[in-house]
């Protein structure tokens, strides 16, 4: 899935110029956390966070005993002054997951979407992507999580899909991950039931071990993994 279909479209944008006090209330009343910041044609100079603004205003302001030079300062100060120059950005054309490693890597919560000539088209943040792979992993259905411990070979997949299929279970959606122990993957389907007991006995007899879903861990240093 690309960015361009999970990205929030309409942005509020502020400019350099913008007061500090006047991108405050905008985030207040929208909720936001990121302000892109941009020029008269809409190119992306910069970013600024709630962060940023908490950082810039000062704490006698939110406990109502600024003196008239606090407040002058304050109306004077602007968004070019506090904002983040040149920030990281990602293309329309980006990958969800690409996204969600960067976002990792960078350790930030949102990133501007800009074209090839640097015009925001958007941004796209956490809540962005959970809401994307919510639609993905089709969890936004009634139904039930398994986790189930797999060898790593041919075959193993397909023997779990048949088992629940013969079942007349529909599936949300099928993840394969990683797993502590060598030659070993944990598949994760995502079943459009809450009657799981039946199938839970049928994978165990055919050989396959069940997790908790909360119990999975990719640690290779986790305890469970020491017991070989």
């Amino acid at each position: 899935m690309f960015v361009s279909r999970s990205m929030t479209h309409n942005v509020i944008t502020v400019t350099a110029e913008t007061s500090v006090m006047k991108a405050h209330k905008i985030m207040a009343e929208n909720r936001f956390r990121h302000l892109p910041v941009v020029d008269d044609s809409n190119h992306l100079i910069g970013m600024v966070t709630d962060r940023d603004i908490r950082s810039a205003l000062p704490v006698k302001l939110f406990q109502n005993i600024l003196s008239q030079n606090d407040v002058d300062r304050i109306a004077k100060l602007t968004i070019g002054e506090i904002m983040t120059r040149d920030p990281f950005t990602v293309s329309p054309t980006d990958t969800i997951q690409d996204v969600l490693l960067l976002l990792q890597e960078k350790v930030v919560g949102a990133f501007p979407v800009v074209d090839q000539q640097g015009v925001l088209m958007g941004i796209i943040s956490v809540r962005d992507l959970l809401r994307a792979f919510t639609e993905v992993l089709g969890i936004g259905m009634p139904g039930s999580l398994l986790c189930i411990v797999a060898e790593e070979k041919v075959g193993q997949l397909k023997r779990i899909v048949d088992a629940i299929t013969e079942e007349n279970i529909s599936f949300g959606s099928v993840l394969v991950a990683r797993h502590w122990k060598p030659n070993k993957r944990v598949v994760i389907p995502y079943l459009l039931t809450s009657n799981i007991a039946g199938i839970k006995r049928k994978l165990k007899n055919l050989g396959f071990e069940l997790l908790e879903p909360l119990d999975w861990n990719i640690d290779p240093f986790h305890p469970d993994a020491q017991e070989d």
